[in-house]
């Protein structure tokens, strides 16, 4: 595989992730916080909206997406031994003594990133399984959007 294409297969993975991370954590906060796959199924005719996915495409997209958030449920329950409460409360217990846990934060740190290793073929496959399928006007678009950091869609007439 010629490595420009790994690159840009390893960013999208990796703007995937994060956007995914970010649209839940807005979707939360908006009220889609109790249905994933609502927010799910929304973004996915939101972005094939923009991309003008046919229904194969929007399939593949969709499988990202469930990947993405497979993901994302894997990182922030990754070491969560017994649902203690979380990243947050993991975190914040770092904190509590008079010094940091850096034994324990190191742990942290590497439960969070096997959870990542663990998972990132899984969604790199899908990731590519949907860029490979669009035509090279929807990759164009998706360059793009990731040129521009993220922002937002902009119509192009």
């Amino acid at each position: 595989m010629k490595p420009w294409i790994k690159r840009s297969l390893f960013g999208l993975a990796g703007a995937a992730i994060v956007a995914g991370s970010l649209g839940a954590c807005a979707a939360h906060r908006s009220g889609w916080g109790g249905d994933p796959a609502g927010f799910r199924a929304h973004m996915v005719e939101r972005v094939g909206g923009k991309l003008d996915l046919d229904a194969a495409q929007k399939q593949k997209l969709n499988v990202l997406a469930e990947k993405l958030q497979a993901q994302r449920t894997a990182i922030r329950d990754a070491g969560d031994a017994g649902g203690a409460g979380g990243t947050r409360s993991q975190f914040q217990s770092l904190f509590a003594g008079a010094r940091l846990d850096q034994a324990g934060a190191l742990k942290m740190i590497e439960e969070k990133t096997a959870a990542v290793r663990s998972g990132s073929p899984e969604v790199i496959a899908a990731a590519a399984d949907f860029f490979d399928n669009l035509n090279p006007a929807q990759q164009q678009k998706v360059r793009d959007f990731m040129n521009k950091g993220g922002r937002r869609w902009r119509h192009r007439g």
